[in-house]
């Protein structure tokens, strides 16, 4: 029996070290003190310099599920290069500060042109993953003088999804989110991967860590809220307004959909679907190059490190 028990504890040692280790970013956390409807709150970033710079800088933005820690295995892979990294948790996610407010793809592209014009830069390449190719499409229309270059790495919002998914009041949405366990966040990043690996479930961690920081009721509330910036505001009607060069990276094996779970079994196969939604996108932003990634999920640059970064060094080292 004793021996038993031993071995119990042994098992569930990996899940004690999980839950009871803070994840650390890889990078000194910064923050920015941003004015808000009437207050202040703070936005943190990270701000990385290369050894040798090469004068150019780079700004990571995260999906919705995400924050800035997940790009912890890209950012030496670009400041080895010259690139001076910039990534922020955006005001609602991560280390940031999740205030109650108003949400827009408009607020957030204006709060990361506050970030970089505090940091003294001028002119940035844009590398967007999920909801970050949202935020990345609405700031690089916004603001077409300081992006150099956008990435758009398995962007969501590559279709209207208030035209297909069913609407949902923001107290209905709330309630969903208030359910929010570790368990249920692991099992939504798994559909992110063909296959999951025991690696991964960092992210996971890192994704429960801000929930579960600070009020969590207030964080549902904003979860909520934001859910309902990706439903209400469309980007998919702005892609011919892209000036700069453009990047597609697309997983082939994505099929991400926003309110997927409100989806009957036809509609799951017929929306989300990347490879076509990718060719589609590369049709609309006139200067615009895509790279499909077979048997790759939602997140290359967690799946396919290496090959990412290929792709992405390639495009923004060219002339």
């Amino acid at each position: 029996m004793k021996k038993l028990l031993i071995l119990g504890l042994l098992f569930a040692l990996p899940n004690l070290f999980l839950f009871s280790q803070q994840l650390e970013y890889p990078f000194p956390v910064h923050s920015l003190t941003l004015r808000l409807e009437g207050k202040d709150y703070n936005m943190a970033f990270m701000d990385v310099q290369p050894a040798k710079a090469n004068g150019e800088v780079v700004i990571l933005l995260h999906g919705k599920n995400f924050n800035g820690y997940y790009w912890k295995d890209v950012i030496p892979s670009l400041t080895k290069k010259g690139f001076r990294v910039i990534v922020p948790d955006q005001i609602g996610w991560g280390k940031s500060d999740k205030p109650p407010i108003h949400y827009s793809f408009h607020m957030l592209a204006n709060n990361t042109k506050q970030l970089l014009d505090t940091l003294g830069v001028k002119k940035a390449n844009v590398v967007a993953h999920s909801m970050g190719g949202m935020l990345a499409t609405r700031f690089a229309v916004m603001y077409p003088q300081i992006v150099s270059k956008l990435v758009l790495e398995n962007p969501i919002g590559l279709e209207d999804y208030s035209r297909f998914v069913p609407y949902k009041k923001l107290d209905e949405l709330f309630e969903n989110e208030e359910k929010t366990t570790y368990e249920s966040t692991k099992k939504y990043q798994q559909s992110y991967y063909p296959v999951w690996k025991p690696e991964y479930e960092q992210y996971v961690k890192a994704q429960h860590e801000a929930f579960t920081n600070g009020d969590q009721k207030t964080n549902a509330l904003v979860n909520a809220l934001t859910y309902q910036v990706i439903y209400e505001q469309p980007v998919v009607y702005e892609f011919e307004n892209i000036k700069a060069p453009t990047l597609l990276i697309i997983g082939q094996e994505d099929r991400t959909v926003v309110g997927k779970n409100l989806l009957n079994e036809q509609q799951k196969k017929q929306y989300g679907n990347y490879p076509a939604l990718g060719r589609s996108t590369k049709a609309k932003i006139k200067n615009a190059k895509l790279v499909e990634l077979p048997g790759v999920g939602h997140i290359p640059h967690i799946q396919v490190l290496p090959l990412y970064i290929k792709h992405l060094l390639t495009f923004l080292e060219s002339k």
